[in-house]
């Protein structure tokens, strides 16, 4: 099968709705990913790269995320206390037709939703939607220093391909390890498996974590 390029389009989960993200979304996206524990593990490049202040986060989110580029998504909770309300972003990216390759990647959740069934179905949506599309390697990636995001990765059953060293400066100015992960179309039914039983596990719709719960991936 020919890989081709997904229609930027809304897709819609049990739990989560992916849409197309605007730049006018990216004051909603400060408010939810706006925190230094979302920069502290290697998002944006790190602690240096976080802005606290809407109008700095607007300018560099331009950039960062790449609008236009990719297929660039914000997630937003469906049903519940917070139906509608935006928690995060992700994109499908560095689309190469000719290698049917794809990057699912600049991800980022606000902290209240952190170990809820968000990003298992943000992955499950994007997965499927890349190998229904021909694609056969999808990569995912991330700081080799950021433990949290290695684990989630790992938990969706990605296979490690091995650490990029000195692979890109840090907002600080240090350099990054990068730790490299991919899922191949023949990988995909046993990784789709496990990610609907981790889903199957979720019966009520995401709520925010409260504040004196404990942080996971």
């Amino acid at each position: 099968m020919t890989a081709v390029r997904p229609e930027l389009a809304p897709i819609a989960g049990r739990f989560i709705r992916l849409e197309p993200l605007t730049v006018e979304f990216l004051p909603e996206l400060h408010a939810a990913i706006g925190h230094p524990l979302v920069f502290a593990g290697g998002y944006g490049g790190g602690p240096a790269g976080y802005r606290a202040e809407v109008g700095e986060f607007v300018t560099w989110a331009k950039g960062y995320l790449q609008l236009g580029a990719g297929n660039v998504y914000g997630v937003r909770l469906l049903g519940g206390p917070h139906d509608g309300e935006l928690v995060g972003t992700s994109t499908l990216g560095d689309i190469d037709l000719a290698r049917a390759s794809a990057h699912i990647g600049w991800t980022a959740y606000d902290p209240r939703v952190w170990g809820s069934a968000v990003n298992a179905e943000a992955k499950l949506l994007l997965l499927s939607l890349a190998f229904d599309h021909g694609f056969g390697r999808i990569k995912i990636q991330a700081d080799a220093a950021n433990a949290r995001s290695r684990s989630a990765i790992e938990r969706l059953g990605a296979v490690y391909e091995g650490t990029i060293r000195r692979e890109r400066p840090r907002a600080d100015g240090s350099w990054r390890d990068t730790a490299v992960y991919s899922i191949l179309a023949e990988e995909w039914p046993g990784v789709r498996a496990g990610l609907l039983e981790r889903l199957e596990r979720y019966t009520e719709p995401v709520a925010y974590r409260a504040a004196a719960e404990p942080l996971s991936a």
